[in-house]
C-alpha cells in the first residue's frame, strides 16, 4: 500500500506542473487528468486505485503479460505502473496533446490506431474507462477481441452511472456529457465477442465504477 501511495503522489505531481487543470479544465475534461490531479483527494484517489486494481485483475488471469494494448491510454498512467512488469506497452489515443505528452514520458510507448493494431498480439489489453465515451463500443469491443493472443485478458473499466456516481460526479464538478452509455451495456455487448471471468468494484461497499476481465472464447 505504501509503494502504491507513493506512486500516485510522485505521479500526481508530476500531472500537476505539466498541466494547468484549473485554466484548461475544459480541454482536458474527457480525459482522466482532472481526476487524477482533483483537489479532494479521495476523488483523486479513486481515480488512480482504478488503475492498480485494472493491472491486479490482468495478472491475477494471466500473471505475465508480454504486450499491452492501452486503449483510450490518455497520459498513459496505466504505462507508468506497467514499466515494472517489463511488459511491452502500446497505446490507442486520439487526444493530441494528451498523445504528446505520453511519449515525451514514455518514451517506450508505441502508438497504434484501431487500424494498425496486429491480429492476436495482445496478452493484456486495457480499456479502461473509455468505451463509454463512443456510440460504436460494441465495434470496438469485437476490434479489441481481434487484438488479444489465445487466451489473453481484456480488461474493461467504466462508471456504473447510478444515483451515488451521479452525486459524486456531481460534486467534483464533472457533468458526465461525454458518456453516450452505461459499463452495463458495455459488458452486455462484451459477452458477444469475449468470455466473462470476473467481474470486482473499486472500492467495496462504492458502486461507482465496475472492472470486469475477459478472454477470448472457447474453441470447439
Amino acid at each position: 500500500m505504501y509503494s502504491a501511495l507513493r506512486h500516485i503522489h510522485s505521479r500526481r505531481a508530476e500531472l500537476t506542473r505539466d498541466i494547468d487543470v484549473v485554466a484548461a479544465f475544459e480541454q482536458w475534461e474527457e480525459s482522466c487528468v482532472p481526476s487524477y490531479c482533483h483537489r479532494n483527494l479521495l476523488a483523486a484517489y479513486v481515480s488512480w486505485w482504478r488503475l492498480f486494481r485494472a493491472l491486479d485483475l490482468a495478472r491475477k488471469h494471466r500473471p505475465n503479460g508480454g504486450a499491452s494494448l492501452d486503449f483510450g491510454s490518455s497520459v498513459g498512467e496505466l504505462g507508468h505502473l506497467l514499466e515494472d512488469t517489463g511488459c511491452r506497452y502500446d497505446f490507442i489515443e486520439a487526444n493530441e496533446q494528451a498523445a504528446a505528452l505520453l511519449q515525451r514520458r514514455l518514451p517506450k510507448a508505441f502508438r497504434r490506431t484501431l487500424d494498425d493494431v496486429p491480429r492476436g498480439a495482445y496478452d493484456w489489453v486495457f480499456a479502461i474507462d473509455s468505451l463509454e465515451h463512443n456510440d460504436d463500443y460494441s465495434g470496438l469491443l469485437k476490434r479489441l477481441a481481434n487484438a488479444l493472443s489465445p487466451n489473453g485478458i481484456m480488461v474493461i473499466s467504466g462508471p456504473t452511472e447510478n444515483w451515488l456516481y451521479r452525486l459524486g460526479r456531481g460534486i467534483a464538478g464533472f457533468n458526465g456529457h461525454y458518456h453516450t452509455t452505461t459499463i452495463f451495456e458495455i459488458e452486455r455487448a462484451a459477452q458477444s465477442v469475449l468470455r466473462h471471468l470476473d467481474t470486482v468494484s473499486i472500492l467495496p461497499g462504492l458502486p461507482l465504477f465496475r472492472l470486469s476481465a475477459w478472454t477470448t472464447k472457447l474453441t470447439t
